[in-house]
Order: structure tokens, then sequence, then C-alpha cells
């Protein structure tokens, strides 16, 4: 698993799982029987019934959780610099951590990176603060 992309995908997926479970699992609970009742008898199958009207509706929890895991899987240093013995194949995020020398810190060099590097970040929440917002607020009650 050496210098595969599929390592830390798979190792920043399985940490994140637990977290997406617990957002995710308000959603559905919160979501009536009768719309998969009515959907059944519409003809919809179980399959058909989630991704046509389960999905959508548990849209912005979804969206929630997969903000948080993109985020913490853009800013996860440790799996990137495991697994990947590359520098060439490194994240951008783990890449910052070559400008840490021995004996100095080139600290325009990091900031300048660092900057670029949380770019997308950045535009990810300005533009899904409104489904961040009614995401964690949603989920947080309990029917």
């Amino acid at each position: 698993m050496l210098n595969n992309y599929w390592a830390p995908i798979l190792a920043d997926a399985t940490i994140r799982l637990p977290f997406s479970v617990i957002i995710l699992r308000t959603y559905f609970i919160s979501i009536p029987k009768e719309l998969d009742e009515a959907a059944e008898i519409d003809g919809c199958g179980p399959f058909n019934s989630v991704f046509r009207i389960t999905l959508p509706i548990a849209r912005p929890g979804v969206l929630v959780a997969a903000v948080f895991s993109f985020v913490y899987a853009w800013g996860d240093l440790i799996y990137g610099l495991t697994f990947m013995t590359d520098p060439n194949m490194r994240p951008i995020t783990s890449s910052i951590y070559n400008y840490v020398q021995q004996y100095q810190t080139l600290w325009n060099l990091t900031m300048a990176f660092s900057i670029i590097a949380i770019f997308p970040v950045v535009l990810i929440f300005i533009f899904m603060q409104k489904y961040i917002v009614s995401g964690l607020t949603n989920g947080a009650v309990k029917a």
C-alpha cells in the first residue's frame, strides 16, 4: 500500500466513518416512515425510494458529513507522510512539511504554500455555509 493513493483515502474514510454515521443517523431517523410506504405504494423499489425520496430530504446532513470529512482529510498530515514515501505523490498539505528543515524553517515558503493549501477549504465553507448551518441545526434536534 506504500505510494498508492488508496492507502490514505481508505485510512481517512475509516477514521471519519463513525462521525458521519452519528451525523446522518439523526436525519434518517427524522424522516417519516410514511414517505417510504407511500413510495412503495406508488411502485418504487427500496433502492429507488432511497435515492428519490430519502437522500434528497437528508441532503443537508449528507453535505455536512461530506464537508467535515473532506476538511479532515485535506488537513491530514500523518497518513500522507506515512503512506506516501515519494514526496511527489504526497497531498498538498503534507508537502508543507518539506519546508521544515533540520536547522531552519523556510517561513516565507511555508506561509505561501499554506495560503494555497487552505484556499479550497475556505471556498467550500463560503459556498456551503447555508447547508452546513442548516445541517448541523437540523441534526441536533431530536425528534
